[in-house]
């Protein structure tokens, strides 16, 4: 287990009143020994920069609380942080109690690995001083902050990595908005996003 921990990662979760899946992800980590920052400032990118800014190891790991882990994801991040300590690494995604929002998934892994633009619910870590870098997560944005972050990396020359290893995320959007909404939502998301200067 102790090659296994994670006591140079500080995880930051941004997290709201109606969240109901947190205390699983809770427990996922609970053997890992991790620092575990739980940030609710407003939106989800001054959450996220809170919590960065309240972290006190190396590395940080930016988990949606809806996120589920298992062991070989942690091996995972430790092998390829250890092997590229300057980059920023991604999880492939797969949705638990999936149905069509398993298309999403493989859409969500093919545009990681061919345009390197994971998104942040595929749990992004990076050294703090790769963050500090970059300039934080964009506060001025009503969505979309982790893909303008991953952006703003790109254009630093930051290597976008995946580690090799897929993270359970929840599909409860896709289930209550509607598959066919919520997707026509997404790409108009991501079509405005790239569109945007950084």
């Amino acid at each position: 287990m102790l090659e296994q921990n994670l006591n140079n990662v500080s995880v930051i979760i941004p997290v709201w009143k109606q969240e109901t899946e947190l205390k699983k992800l809770l427990k996922d980590l609970e053997p890992f020994d991790a620092e575990i920052i739980q940030s609710s400032a407003g939106s989800r990118a001054k959450s996220l920069n809170a919590g960065a800014a309240k972290a006190s190891r190396e590395f940080l790991w930016f988990l949606h609380a809806d996120s589920r882990l298992k062991q070989q994801n942690i091996s995972a991040l430790k092998s390829s942080i250890r092997k590229n300590p300057n980059a920023i690494h991604y999880y492939e995604l797969v949705f638990e109690k999936p149905g069509l929002s398993a298309w999403n998934a493989s859409w969500a892994n093919l545009r990681s690995s061919w345009f390197k633009l994971p998104y942040g619910d595929q749990g992004f870590c990076l050294s703090k001083s790769q963050y500090e870098k970059i300039g934080k997560y964009p506060e001025d944005t009503p969505y979309g902050e982790d893909l303008l972050f991953i952006r703003k990396a790109k254009k630093l020359g930051i290597d976008i990595l995946s580690v090799k290893s897929k993270i359970i995320s929840s599909a409860r959007k896709y289930h209550t908005h509607g598959w066919l909404k919520t997707t026509f939502s997404h790409w108009v998301i991501m079509y405005e996003l790239l569109r945007k200067e950084v």
